[in-house]
């Protein structure tokens, strides 16, 4: 739908499209893709039959049967190979699968459970799983088109167009085959895991608008406008749905809404956020509560679990997750929890010079009409440090990379954002003079060092 830029010369930013929360949800189904893929080759074999049955008969009316005979040969021959891939396709596919599954088990094992949602979102995967499919059915397709008849003159039907249709399928098949295996196998290396998640992370804040907080705005005056504040709350609407966690909102629809009701919306709960049925998920400002205003409970999608949409700290609970099993007696991998922590520095510092605490969402007049809260700097230093800290201080190599870290950070950040940091690298400091007794282990765990141990 383009970028804008508001009257008052706020940046440019891409305004959010009706239909993203819909996609994104259908990003993390399994089922969307294979189906498609069943409804679109019946439509494909449809007009394949339908080009089979002009071929044959445009060369009956020119009664060319010479051509007709070399054509039911060449699909005889055909017949064979499509007949081997319809037997061999559901295997292959149940085999491959099979063992794809033993893989994301161990990678959720050995990483976190919320990394086996890559192998779910994942396009190749998801194509691989369509094609494979959509070959099985085409192949048990063309075998119906097959006329046993085998004179010229009498023939009804000659699939040479869907033959040639399925082989193309089975060389298609091979080719996604490989990417396959190959996004598999990446998936059980660390450090494709934690750059995914990384990205996906780093695609949020991309999407945030840069824009004033909404303290600044609540601050400045009263009634809904450009920074004039938020106006007295006039409503509250709960939800009603099931309980579970507060995967996202449909911003475009909200603000939509809030503009024809004349009002500003303020999010009460924070995406991933767990509501249950009477958790008051809108506050009103400004205007009366309409009856049109009830349909925003509708406008929330909750789920069994958080996703990326507009889930600014999910990213970083990941990353956080992988370091603590690293970091856990059982794994005991110091060296994958630095690679998180390696992340996790680029994703604060990716949000080090952006407005936190709520994002101001607005229509086209640059009006505010919805404010959504997220968290806080000091919030996001927490979730990224507080829990690494207290499981890595036995471990030189993590406190060492947390220190350069989070010197580096201090390096970067605005004076008003250098307390959260400075705490945590006090506290670490105070961690390991308790925990390390040798003076010299001490120090060495203490010098900062971007690889922890070169």
């Amino acid at each position: 739908m383009g970028d804008w830029k508001t009257t008052d010369g706020l940046p440019r930013r891409r305004r959010h499209r009706a239909l993203s929360p819909l996609r994104e949800h259908l990003r993390d189904t399994f089922w969307f893709a294979p189906t498609a893929a069943l409804v679109l080759v019946f439509v494909v074999w449809s007009a394949a039959t339908a080009a089979d049955d002009a071929i044959l008969t445009a060369l009956r009316d020119a009664g060319d049967e010479e051509a007709v005979s070399d054509l039911l040969g060449i699909a005889e021959d055909a017949k064979t190979v499509v007949t081997t891939i319809s037997a061999a396709m559901m295997t292959f596919i149940g085999v491959v699968f099979s063992i794809s599954l033993v893989a994301v088990q161990m990678a959720a094992g050995q990483f976190s459970p919320r990394v086996v949602r890559i192998f779910v979102r994942s396009r190749i995967t998801k194509a691989t799983f369509a094609v494979f499919l959509a070959t099985f059915v085409q192949s048990l397709l063309v075998l119906t088109s097959y006329d046993s008849q085998r004179d010229p003159a009498l023939v009804a039907s000659i699939p040479l167009v869907q033959s040639v249709l399925t082989l193309i399928l089975v060389a298609l098949s091979v080719v996604l085959f490989v990417m396959y295996v190959n996004s598999t196998l990446r998936l059980m290396r660390v450090a494709h895991v934690v750059d995914l998640i990384t990205r996906e992370a780093l695609r949020v804040v991309a999407s945030m608008p840069l824009d004033v907080s909404a303290e600044e705005a609540v601050g400045a005056g009263t009634g809904p406008g450009r920074g004039t504040g938020l106006g007295a709350e006039t409503a509250r609407i709960a939800h009603h749905g099931r309980a579970g966690v507060l995967r996202d909102v449909d911003i475009a629809r909200l603000v939509r809404m809030a503009r024809q009701n004349g009002v500003v919306l303020r999010l009460v709960p924070r995406i991933g956020d767990f509501v249950v049925p009477g958790t008051p998920v809108f506050a009103v400002h400004g205007g009366s509560a309409s009856k049109a205003l009830r349909a925003l409970s509708f406008q929330v999608s909750v789920g069994a679990e958080r996703t990326f949409h507009q889930d600014l700290g999910f990213g970083l609970r990941q990353l956080s997750d992988i370091a603590l099993r690293a970091l856990s007696p059982a794994v005991n991998d110091p060296t994958t929890a630095v690679q998180a922590v390696d992340r996790i520095v680029q994703f604060l510092s990716s949000v080090a010079q952006r407005p936190l605490g709520a994002l101001l969402h607005r229509d086209r007049r640059g009006v505010v009409r919805l404010v959504q809260p997220v968290p806080g700097w000091t919030e996001l230093v927490d979730l990224a440090f507080t829990e690494i800290r207290g499981c890595g201080v036995s471990s030189p190599q993590v406190t060492r990379r947390l220190l350069a870290g989070l010197d580096d950070l201090l390096a970067a950040v605005p004076e008003d954002r250098r307390a959260p940091l400075v705490r945590h690298r006090t506290l670490l400091t105070q961690a390991v003079e308790r925990t390390v007794p040798e003076a010299a282990d001490r120090a060495f765990a203490l010098h900062p060092d971007r690889q922890g141990i070169g």
